[in-house]
């Protein structure tokens, strides 16, 4: 049994769903938290840097759809379980890769567990939200979030000194989380059926769109997609480089970059939590107006600044982006609220494809003009924000 809150929103669940979150996000954050081990031991350019992201984040984008699509007609609660198999054994092959080729053939069985995730624990947070949306996605996307910070704290404290085998170790995570997805699972039909009868009671209260007009969805899709390439193709800059920029820059050790990276990633766990929770209260249109426009300052003052003040506005500049990230998911689901499978493995697949294609792009711009280079460019990206202003005012009750 799980208890509900007086608003339909499953606690229990929904921190069972972050907790899972997070260990999976958490086993695929040690990819770009192991790059500089693995460009010393296999003698790696930044091209080759940038097409471990790119293999990667295709493979778990170009799926998420697909089986978001899939269990719209045929919802499979078991599927996350799944995902978890193919996650294991990526991390397993990655620990004792022989060659280049099994490298990217290991992180691309990781990227197809992740897709196979999302879609379906997207759409149980969904169900387990009841009337607090923006809370529900909030917990949910803090997990990944987390999850994505410890992977350098963990690449640091375990997988430096012990080696790339030690990756291995981290199979015993994907147990755990498979034993987490298969309880959460069996909890499905209940909230789903609850989920659906809050919809018929709103609708008949006159408190729900029923559809928006094409246009307006076509519209509202096409500008969340270009918000969300600028906001990640800024943000993959830091995963995949930020601890090459640190060490190139600063003389850090390769310990010390992944700590400052860990503190930048737990800056947009917290983001996302207090995002999601504030755009309960003020809407989904100012959050993202904040969040795409609010850390352009910030990031032209970047490139130019202390190691001190470089931590400092990392941190804020990741902590106001990452607030969006809610806004843009259940604004999109309420652009089309019965295609919640569609929507989660849209955005999570966006997500992995589209910060894939800027980390191969950024790759090439790293070895042709460094590294620094990259960070003073990129600097300009939030700028991309105004597209906010095309966005349709849509009614923020429904779905």
């Amino acid at each position: 049994m799980t208890t509900a809150t007086r608003s339909g929103t499953h606690i229990t669940v929904l921190a069972v769903l972050g907790v899972t979150h997070l260990l999976n996000d958490l086993m695929q954050s040690l990819i770009p938290a192991a790059y500089p081990i693995l460009k010393e031991a296999y003698a790696l350019d930044f091209v080759q840097i940038g097409m471990i992201t790119l293999t990667f984040q295709i493979a778990g984008a170009m799926l998420q759809p697909v089986i978001g699509m899939v269990t719209d007609k045929y919802p499979a609660p078991y599927s996350p379980v799944v995902g978890m198999m193919f996650t294991l054994s990526g991390l397993v092959c990655l620990a004792f890769a022989p060659s280049y080729a099994m490298i990217l053939l290991s992180v691309a069985l990781i990227g197809i567990g992740s897709s196979i995730f999302h879609p379906e624990a997207t759409r149980m947070a969904r169900y387990a939200a009841g009337g607090r949306q923006g809370l529900a996605q909030g917990m949910f996307q803090v997990g990944g979030q987390a999850g994505g910070a410890l992977g350098p704290v963990f690449a640091a404290l375990i997988v430096v000194p012990w080696g790339q085998p030690s990756l291995a170790w981290f199979a015993v995570i994907a147990l755990v989380a498979m034993m987490l997805l298969t309880w959460i699972g069996s909890k499905q039909r209940q909230i789903s059926a609850e989920f659906a009868a809050l919809r018929a009671a709103r609708s008949k209260a006159g408190h729900i769109a029923v559809s928006h007009a094409p246009m307006t969805i076509g519209i509202g899709l096409v500008v969340l997609t270009l918000l969300m390439f600028t906001k990640n193709a800024y943000s993959e800059s830091f995963r995949s480089f930020y601890t090459f920029y640190l060490i190139e820059r600063f003389d850090l050790s390769i310990q010390a970059s992944q700590l400052m990276l860990f503190v930048f990633l737990m800056a947009a766990a917290v983001g996302v939590l207090v995002g999601g929770v504030v755009g309960d209260r003020i809407g989904r249109y100012r959050i993202i107006w904040f969040s795409v426009l609010g850390p352009l300052p910030l990031t032209l003052m970047l490139p130019y600044v202390d190691l001190f003040w470089t931590g400092v506005l990392t941190i804020l500049i990741n902590l106001i982006m990452a607030s969006a990230f809610a806004s843009i998911l259940i604004y999109a689901m309420d652009l089309l609220p019965d295609r919640i499978g569609l929507i989660g493995g849209l955005f999570y697949g966006l997500n992995f494809g589209l910060g894939g294609v800027a980390a191969a792009f950024l790759g090439v711009l790293a070895d042709s003009y460094g590294v620094e280079a990259v960070y003073r460019m990129c600097a300009f990206l939030p700028l991309a924000g105004v597209l906010a202003w095309f966005l349709p005012r849509i009614d923020e009750t429904s779905g």
